[in-house]
């Protein structure tokens, strides 16, 4: 590689710091590094973090620095340019974000020298509907989380798999996630850990006002359909909808989430040929 995107999170790296040392050690071995431009740049409305416009055509990789949570940002705003991406961790605790600080000399030198191999995860797409009209429809890598919204009142949940019924029940939420997402909020309502380079759907219910009602693993080519019960329903009450705890729209009863395996998919950088069973053992033990 040749030509590199550096995407940070002026909040876990001050000043740029480590971003200016990644572009200089870049341009010391002749490559070209591009920085994006952090203080006082408007992004579009559209954009979560990043105006992927602004990227250059050129540009063959982008590294990101922050956490998981900037490398979401980042996959769901260059979604459509399917360039690979590689997340150094400049925080406490990164599945997606492998790469630590310290190694990044050794890891910029296998870019360059394409050593390297790059991992599809699956995404979701999500639409929110009232009666016949869209309200919000949005991508996501990690998870859609249906939840209540205002007081502390339980929600009514219809769930329904490829159109067919599979149950109703009351509950803080539910949520629909990737294999990426499995070591999410997923994890910690008690969904199962799924290796996530895998092509699956995980409903994971919140704490769900039943003893019945356990997590369920989908094929990916299913298209779940959640509706908002009416059971518990208040005017000032109500649920919300929201895409990789990003973006959101409020929700009433008889609204419905149409959720489905997206087009488009996120392309990551793995350096180390680790299995995500060392990677799990790793991080579950710090």
């Amino acid at each position: 590689m040749n030509i590199f995107y550096v995407i940070s999170n002026e909040q876990k790296d001050p000043g740029a710091e480590t971003a200016e040392f990644i572009c200089t050690y870049l341009s010391d071995q002749g490559k070209t590094c591009y920085l994006r431009e952090c203080c006082g740049m408007v992004v579009p409305e559209q954009c979560r973090y990043t105006d992927a416009k602004q990227i250059p055509e050129e540009v063959e990789c982008v590294l990101v620095l922050g956490g998981d949570g900037t490398l979401l940002h980042a996959a769901r705003d260059l979604v459509e340019r399917h360039l690979p991406l590689l997340g150094v961790n400049m925080g406490t605790l990164g599945y997606l974000a492998e790469v630590e600080r310290k190694n990044l000399p050794e890891v910029l030198d296998k870019l360059i020298a394409n050593d390297f191999m790059t991992e599809e995860r699956m995404m979701l797409n999500g639409a929110a509907w009232h009666q016949n009209r869209i309200l919000m429809s949005d991508i996501a890598l990690n998870d859609i989380v249906i939840s209540r919204s205002g007081r502390m009142r339980v929600v009514d949940f219809n769930i329904y798999i490829d159109g067919v019924f599979l149950y109703s029940y009351a509950a803080d939420g539910i949520i629909v996630s990737t294999p990426t997402g499995s070591t999410g909020y997923s994890l910690s309502a008690g969904g199962p850990i799924v290796e996530p380079a895998s092509s699956m759907l995980l409903l994971t219910p919140i704490a769900p006002h039943t003893m019945n009602v356990r997590p369920i693993v989908l094929p990916a080519d299913v298209e779940v359909v959640v509706e908002i019960g009416s059971k518990h329903a208040r005017d000032m009450d109500g649920a919300e909808v929201t895409f990789d705890g990003d973006t959101s729209v409020k929700l009433h009863s008889g609204d419905r989430v149409v959720i489905s395996k997206a087009e488009q998919a996120t392309r990551l950088i793995k350096i180390k040929n680790t299995s995500f069973l060392e990677i799990l053992r790793e991080k579950m033990n710090k």
